[in-house]
This record gives C-alpha cells, sequence and structure tokens, in this order.
C-alpha cells in the first residue's frame, strides 16, 4: 500500500467516510447471528460477550494496535536479507498519539481498522458459544486486536513485507477474516466440544441454534456493513479511486447471492431439503470469499468466487465435525476458509499466484500458530472453558445469574434446544 494522500481527495475522503458509518452494521450482524446460534440458556451471555468483545478490541486497538500496525509510509522496523530491506512490524505511537488529524485521511483509516479489529473479534466468539467464559473471551480479545490482527494488517495494508511482493487484500479477506477465522480454529482446539456434541463413538449430533431470525436479520445487517467497510478499505488501504470502488458493492452482492444460492442446492440434493443455516452462513462466506478481490475483478468472476465458495460451505462444515472441530456458528468455514479462498482467488482472477500463496503461507504458517499458542498460554494463566456444571445449566445463569428469556418455560438443561 502506498502512503496515503495528503490531503486525501475530496471525493475519496467523503465517499470512504460515508462508508465507514456503514461498517459497525458488520459487527452488529455478526452479534446477532452469535446470538442466534448460541443456546436460548446462553443467548444473554452471547450477546453479551459480543459487546464486551467488541469494546475491548477498540481499546486494545487504540492502546497498543494501531502502534504495532502503523500507517504506510510512518516509521516501521525493518531487516535485511540478501540485500534486500524487509519491514515486518510497525513503529508507531501508543494510544493514537500524533495522529495527524488535518483531512490527511489517516484519521479515516484509524477509524476503518477500529471496526476492522472489532470484526475480527467477533469470529472466534461463533465458534466458542455455549462453553466459552465471559472474562477469558474478552482476554482472548485483546491479544487478537492487540497484537494479532495489526501485525498482520501491519504486513499487507501499511507496507510491511506481504505488500512488498505484491499481495493484494481489496477488503480484508485475509487480515480480517482468514485472521480472525484461523483464531477461531485455535479457540475450537482449546476449549473442546460442547457437552453432547459428539457421541462415544465420536460421531456428530445437531446441537441447533435458538433462533434462525436473529441469523437471517443478522446476515442482512452484515450485509450493509460489509457494502460499506469493503468500499472503504479499498478506497483508504488499496489506494483504489473511488470511480473503481463503485464496482465494490455489486460485486459483493453477486458473489454473496451466488453462494446463498449453491449452497441451499447442495443442502437440498444431499439432505433432501434445504438447510436454513448453512445457507445463511453460504451468504457469509459469499461475502468474505469476495472482500479480497472486491474491487479488482469483474461481475462474472465475482459470481464464480462465490459459485466456489458456496459450494465448499457444506463440505468444510462437515470436514471439521469429522476431525471433531465443534464449531457452534460455522465461523472457520465462514471467515477461516472462505477468507484463504478469497485470498487464492485474488490471486486467480488478478494473476499474481506467488504473491497470494506467500499470504496464505504467513497465515497458515504464522497466524494459526501464533493465536494458538497465545490462546494455549491464556488457558494456563486463566480456564477458558466453563465448568461442566456451567455449561449443562447454561452459559446465562452460570455467568449472567438470569437468562435472556426468563418467562419460557424450562425445556430442561440437556435438551439440545434449550
Amino acid at each position: 500500500m502506498a502512503p496515503l494522500p495528503v490531503p486525501l481527495p475530496q471525493v475519496e475522503f467523503i465517499v470512504s467516510a460515508f462508508c465507514i458509518l456503514l461498517a459497525p452494521l458488520a459487527v452488529a450482524g455478526m452479534t446477532l447471528m452469535n446470538t442466534g446460534f448460541a443456546r436460548s440458556r446462553g443467548a444473554a451471555h452471547a450477546i453479551l460477550s459480543a459487546g464486551a468483545a467488541m469494546s475491548v478490541a477498540a481499546l486494545a486497538y487504540f492502546v497498543v494496535g494501531s502502534a504495532i500496525q502503523g500507517f504506510a509510509g510512518g516509521p516501521a522496523h525493518t531487516f535485511s536479507l540478501r540485500g534486500e530491506t524487509w519491514n515486518w512490524i510497525g513503529s508507531g505511537y501508543l494510544l493514537m498519539r500524533k495522529l495527524p488529524l488535518e483531512g490527511s485521511g489517516a484519521a479515516l483509516v484509524a477509524s476503518l481498522q477500529l471496526f476492522c479489529a472489532a470484526l475480527a473479534a467477533m469470529i472466534p466468539l461463533g465458534s466458542g458459544l455455549d462453553r466459552w467464559r465471559l472474562g477469558a473471551s474478552c482476554a482472548s480479545t485483546a491479544l487478537l486486536a492487540g497484537f494479532v490482527y495489526p501485525l498482520f494488517a501491519h504486513w499487507l495494508w501499511s507496507g510491511g513485507w506481504l505488500s512488498q511482493v505484491g499481495a493484494l487484500d481489496a477488503g480484508g479477506a485475509g487480515v480480517i477474516h482468514a485472521t480472525g477465522g484461523l483464531s477461531a480454529l485455535a479457540v475450537a482446539w482449546i476449549l473442546g466440544a460442547r457437552k453432547g456434541k459428539f457421541d462415544t463413538r465420536g460421531m456428530p449430533g445437531a446441537i441447533p441454534g435458538h433462533n434462525l431470525v436473529y441469523i437471517f436479520f443478522g446476515c442482512l445487517l452484515a450485509f450493509a456493513g460489509w457494502l460499506g467497510l469493503d468500499t472503504a478499505a479499498a478506497i483508504l488501504l488499496a489506494g483504489v479511486p473511488a470511480a473503481r470502488a463503485a464496482i465494490v458493492p455489486l460485486n459483493v452482492s453477486i458473489a454473496a447471492g451466488t453462494s446463498l444460492i449453491t449452497s441451499l442446492v447442495v443442502t437440498g440434493i444431499r439432505f433432501g431439503k434445504p438447510d436454513a443455516t448453512l445457507s445463511a452462513n453460504g451468504f457469509m462466506i459469499g461475502l468474505v470469499s469476495a472482500s479480497g478481490a472486491c474491487a479488482f475483478i469483474s461481475p462474472p468472476a465475482a459470481a464464480a468466487i462465490g459459485l466456489v465458495a458456496g459450494l465448499v460451505l457444506p463440505f468444510s462444515v462437515e470436514w471439521l465435525e469429522r476431525l471433531a472441530v465443534d464449531d457452534a456458528s460455522g465461523a472457520i468455514s465462514v471467515h477461516g476458509i472462505g477468507g484463504l479462498w478469497g485470498v487464492l482467488a485474488t490471486g486467480l482472477f488478478a494473476g499474481q499466484w506467488l504473491a497470494q500463496l506467500a499470504m496464505v503461507a504467513a497465515l497458515l504458517g504464522f497466524v494459526l500458530p501464533l493465536a494458538y499458542a497465545l490462546n494455549l498460554l491464556l488457558n494456563r494463566i486463566y480456564r477458558q472453558r466453563v465448568s461442566g456444571d456451567g455449561e449443562r445449566h447454561g452459559m446465562d445463569m452460570c455467568e449472567l445469574g438470569s437468562g435472556a428469556y426468563p418467562e419460557l418455560p424450562s425445556l430442561g438443561t440437556d435438551s439440545p434446544y434449550r
């Protein structure tokens, strides 16, 4: 990414500022979806965890994350290898001190990155539903938003080594979603499966989310936020002119719609009837996978990206269950697998395979082990999973002392619908 022009051209400034105002809807949509995927006896805990994680992520990024990421053209730590100088971590100021505010665009970038960090923090929450303690999820979020996310964001969006080799990610398929999805995989490994998810033979059982309406309405909210976030990121972080960025909403919409229909057809063929939750996640993986190349491709290419994403989603969910990974909301498949596909699809349609493969290698070879190591260390210091009794009685009663639906009759603590 090249340094932002000073001052930022008026059209780019106005368009990106308006789009940033839409970005919080992506966080709101993810919050509602996570709540819908939770059991009813953990719904209050799920939505409170999302609010707490969003707040912790914003504070962690504000205090230290922004200094680690830095801004393109700003001070950074480098190293030399075979005569080349490589930029690997930012050297900014804590608490966003000395942030230029004179219409240069840096303040817009800081605002956008705050929401990007918060969105990345929503992703692991979906995988840890019904068993991840509130305090532990906040501590894990601080590590993600304060160190893991800004480090990788620096590599690509702030002049780091991935941008030096030519990697592209217009809307965050790799930076936001693959980073968050791989962190979700690390969290799911450490937490283990929910009680009753797998039988004594290791075969998975269904633990359905308690509110499909929340899930689908969350998709619609996230869709509106995605349009704003991807457009603002394309302008501010990928250097795309506002006139070119006008194609971003079109490509994202086509990819998401194609992906949903594909998942609907695939589940209808495999199960006899379409699966609503997998179709909802099919829509989301379309949004995720299109984010990487959304400003660089034509609408037919966006449809092709969505087609592959919608086809992969049901099989990815099933594959993870066969590996005994309990991903309550499908976040690993949607954001992890979808984000990696988005990075590769950018290479496929933008014609730069080597740079995109380097990005995938960095995600799998560095981000995933780092996220796992940090969460494993946290688990040694502060146990992340709720006790067996707490899980049996529900996260709401265990951690909050009251439920989201106190007027509903009890269905029994061992019912998968409760």
